[in-house]
């Protein structure tokens, strides 16, 4: 089963959508990656759900992604003596770590890296920044705020703070239970939340190594500011956008995004919007023309996958969610222009061979018609810098690996496909032209380009292009 689109589909699963049937339906509509949301759920939940996938991936007979969403740090008030109360635009309210109920004067806030941290002027966004709290003094254990917005808080209301780059981990002690819990399952993707800095993804580093390709969340301010550190030591990226939401201006957001694609881009790997794409379809079974424009703006700008979350975990129409998804991005890739907008915003190439090579085949598909371009790749490398050119033949990645081929699963444009290793370029070059027809990409007669590294086995080492004709064998 070959997929009619090049950008990729994620989808969250929860109580609407984790049986074997609903997974078998979803893909079928168009998903290529699953998400196991570890803000919710048991261990054991995430194990059936898991297996799921892995059943479905057998009756389907293609690799299926799974992407691991941590959930990181969890900043909370305190509770109210009344359970909530109400504070008013301009008044005083103090934060403690007074371990007693508040009221409408004062409330524990049990983090005290935020206290060591903060700063006169910093600010503490209340409920996803439905209130808003300015800091006008503060010492080791609590500080007087003004309300700049105020409403009702209640028990236990998340509080983001924008301006503060905290010293803490981005991993929790649950966080280190689930990622080994994960690692054990065998994901294929690690999401990291509240990642600040890039020495964060360094840390994750030296707990995954090589089992798993890590995907860094953009969703604080403080990570904008060393995105490009973040991108390069990170195997993906995605614009968490809920969060970001909340911690900068709404008007930001779009150019934010944007950027965070660019930088992506440049360096070759996969970056996914996410966050209230289609989220009205929750309990609605078509999207509003606003969601369908917001998903098509993420497609033009050249993003690798957009994902469900709500909408496919939670909702009452998962399936036609995803189809909605599928359909918007088919129309976009079919427009004359989005080609026209991949084609202006391809990065220079770097200066290595695998780079030039995969710039080649941007400029050799628009001298000859190429049915399909095959990088045969163990770390999915090849494929991830083919992609990165945004070719307009398929890119095919032969792999004799499952772990690599479900990686994939993720990157643009990219259809993995298991295949033994080779030996010599006479059965490399059989196999590509095997594969080419046998998964529907070509026909008798058309022109593939194949890509590999010499000498056979060797990982990193993309350093040869060769062009067939496909033929019978």
């Amino acid at each position: 089963m070959r997929r009619r689109r090049d950008a990729k589909i994620i989808a969250t699963l929860g109580p609407s959508s984790n049986s074997l049937e609903k997974i078998g339906e979803l893909f079928d509509a168009g998903i290529d990656v699953f998400r196991l949301n570890f803000s919710h759920g048991t261990h054991e939940d995430h194990r059936r759900t898991h297996d799921y996938i892995r059943q479905t991936e057998e009756i389907k007979g293609r690799p299926i992604g799974i992407l691991a969403d941590l959930q990181g740090p969890k900043l909370r008030v305190g509770k109210f003596k009344n359970k909530s109360a109400m504070l008013e635009t301009g008044q005083q309210f103090i934060v403690d770590q007074r371990d007693e109920p508040g009221d409408e004067n004062r409330v524990m806030l049990p983090h005290p890296e935020i206290f060591a941290a903060m700063q006169v002027g910093s600010q503490l966004l209340v409920n996803d920044g439905k209130i808003r709290l300015q800091v006008i003094e503060f010492n080791d254990n609590q500080a007087v705020t003004e309300v700049m917005v105020g409403g009702e808080i209640s028990n236990h209301k998340g509080v983001n703070v924008p301006d503060i780059v905290l010293p803490i981990s981005p991993l929790t002690e649950k966080d280190r239970t689930d990622l080994t819990f994960a690692l054990e399952l065998g994901v294929d993707w690690v999401a990291m939340s509240f990642v600040q800095r890039s020495e964060d993804i360094s840390e994750m580093r030296a707990l995954v190594g090589r089992k798993a390709a890590i995907m860094a969340k953009l969703e604080k301010p403080a990570a904008i500011q060393d995105l490009e550190g973040i991108v390069q030591l990170a195997d993906g990226v995605m614009v968490a956008r809920g969060d970001l939401g909340v911690e900068m201006p709404q008007e930001k957001v779009p150019v934010i995004q944007r950027k965070i694609v660019r930088a992506a881009r440049r360096e070759g790997k996969p970056v996914v919007i996410a966050t209230q794409m289609l989220e009205s379809m929750i309990q609605s079974p078509v999207p509003t023309r606003a969601e369908s424009s917001d998903v098509a703006t993420a497609i033009y700008d050249g993003s690798d996958a957009v994902m469900l979350s709500a909408e496919t975990a939670a909702g009452d129409f998962p399936v036609e969610a995803a189809n909605a998804m599928n359909r918007i991005i088919i129309e976009v890739e079919r427009d004359e222009y989005y080609r026209k907008s991949i084609d202006a915003n391809l990065p220079a190439p770097g200066d290595t061979v695998a780079d030039a090579i995969s710039s080649s085949l941007h400029h050799i598909s628009n001298v000859l018609p190429l049915a399909a371009t095959l990088t045969y790749t163990e770390s999915g490398f090849s494929s991830f810098r083919a992609a990165r050119e945004r070719p307009e033949a398929p890119v095919i990645g032969c792999t004799p690996y499952k772990e690599t081929a479900r990686r994939l699963a993720l990157v643009w444009g990219v259809h993995a496909v298991l295949s033994a290793e080779m030996s010599n370029v006479d059965e490399m070059v059989a196999n590509a032209i095997k594969i080419t027809l046998q998964e529907g990409f070509g026909e008798l007669g058309e022109i593939i380009a194949i890509t590999a590294g010499m000498p056979f086995g060797r990982t990193g080492t993309t350093n040869m292009l060769r062009l067939t004709r496909l033929k019978e064998l």
